[in-house]
């Protein structure tokens, strides 16, 4: 829909920007969920400075660069909720098995084995070239040996909230358990203002590998330093179980006795919730990352997610790991997630497009903290943005941008791509580092694991 007026955008008469983005459709996800047909945003000092519709008038300002969206869309860019981003290195590996199965078996193991800085570092720079070139600006996720995960990121101009991985067992970075917190701690006191697009955190496994003590303790260290707790919880109907049998309630219930629940938690899939388990997620403000794809690959289950924003939680959208995917595109989980929800609820109404778009934007920017920065196109936001080319075959005609994005495009149509006004993507080229080599560096890796592997 088209703004009442002009004067429901900012006004430029003369500024002083740095970019202009230009002839685009601008899906700007604000509180009205306004769409300007033909529309153009100034860029400077990081930040948004003018959403307008029409043509820029270029002889008011001097901008030093000048994109011209060629008729395409112009959003916020994506937000990945929940991933893990080293696990690209096992993408594919171990497919088709039931997720205690294929953890226990198949990825503990090679974790165990493969996982050390080098092949961690390379390995996360692999995922935010996925990422950026299918235009995700911000993903959050954990993992071990963390350190290495953020230096790769730091590199390639993405924004992040990342976490150090805490479990009760010995792992890459962790041989003793017992540092398991205290190791934690330190990656987010060593991030935490050491770059502006990286958000520390600290990511416990889940309940069935982490003992209450753990669990009670991470999440303090977590709320003494402002920061995010994540978790998994309530992925699988045997977790379910289990938690049951030894504790009597389900894991989120057995979460909230714990003193986890909060607006800080960070809760991973909910696919096995009850409606009570739905109110004390509610109640308590915590968050959920949702992963469509993941959760149907791995035989999971669906998660009741209308049921959930129902009651008032916020869900975004991620894709998990690489392994259990096995890819990192967003546009993906918006057309399963669409799809998977009118199946199960027998209405094709339900989750529709404008809301899907939301969950992968400005919801997962709530989910993670950050809805006062990133998530949509607003004066004042940082410029975290992406253009859709929509001049081939599949994206033709066009009549609902929304639609488009949600259930005909991919990431294989984003043209450029900026964080924080810098442009990172650039006609389809990662600008900040050298893609082929990182694919190189992977196969390179990927040899090694299948040599002892297969």
């Amino acid at each position: 829909m088209l703004p009442e007026s002009n004067n429901t955008f900012r006004k430029a008469s003369f500024m002083n920007v740095e970019t202009v983005i230009h002839n685009g459709i601008l899906v700007t996800v604000n509180n009205r969920l306004d769409i300007i047909q033909k529309g153009w945003i100034g860029i400077r000092n990081s930040l948004i400075q003018a959403v307008e519709e029409g043509a820029p008038d270029l002889s008011t300002m001097v901008p030093q660069r000048c994109i011209d969206a060629k008729g395409g869309i112009v959003m916020p860019g994506l937000v990945n909720t929940h991933t893990h981003l080293p696990m690209t290195l096992f993408r594919g590996l171990a497919d088709d098995l039931p997720l205690m199965t294929w953890l226990k078996d198949h990825i503990f193991p090679a974790e165990s084995r493969y996982l050390e800085p080098e092949t961690v570092y390379w390995g996360s720079r692999m995922a935010c070239a996925e990422m950026l070139l299918s235009g995700t600006t911000c993903c959050c996720g954990g993992y071990f040996l963390e350190e290495h995960v953020a230096r790769a990121v730091a590199e390639t101009g993405m924004r992040a909230v990342l976490a150090q991985g805490v479990i009760d067992s010995p792992a890459p970075g962790v041989p003793d358990p017992k540092q398991n917190i205290s190791h934690a701690a330190n990656f987010t006191d060593k991030w935490l203002k050491r770059n502006a697009l990286i958000q520390p955190s600290i990511f416990c496994h889940a309940p069935y590998t982490c003992s209450d003590e753990t669990l009670k303790s991470a999440k303090s260290a977590a709320t003494k330093r402002g920061l995010t707790l994540q978790i998994h919880a309530a992925e699988t109907r045997l977790e379910r179980e289990q938690s049951f049998r030894e504790n009597g309630v389900g894991p989120v219930t057995h979460l909230d006795r714990l003193g986890l629940l909060d607006s800080g938690t960070i809760l991973a899939h909910c696919v096995w919730v009850d409606e009570r388990e739905m109110e004390v997620i509610a109640t308590r403000g915590c968050t959920v990352a949702h992963c469509p794809e993941s959760n149907m690959k791995l035989g999971s289950g669906i998660a009741p997610v209308k049921a959930m924003r129902d009651r008032g939680i916020v869900l975004g959208l991620g894709t998990d790991g690489s392994a259990s995917n096995n890819n990192l595109d967003i546009f993906g989980e918006m057309d399963m997630v669409a799809k998977i929800q009118k199946v199960v609820s027998t209405d094709p109404t339900a989750l529709c497009a404008p809301e899907v778009v939301k969950m992968a934007t400005l919801d997962g920017a709530r989910v993670i903290g950050m809805a006062d920065r990133i998530g949509s196109l607003e004066v004042g936001k940082q410029a975290d943005i992406i253009v859709l080319g929509t001049d081939s075959a599949h994206m033709t005609p066009l009549y609902h941008p929304e639609s488009h994005i949600v259930y005909t495009a991919n990431g294989g149509d984003v043209r450029d791509v900026f964080v924080g006004g810098k442009q990172v993507v650039l006609n389809r080229e990662v600008l900040a580092f050298n893609v082929q080599e990182t694919m190189d560096r992977v196969n390179h890796i990927a040899k090694r694991i299948k040599r002892v592997t297969f």
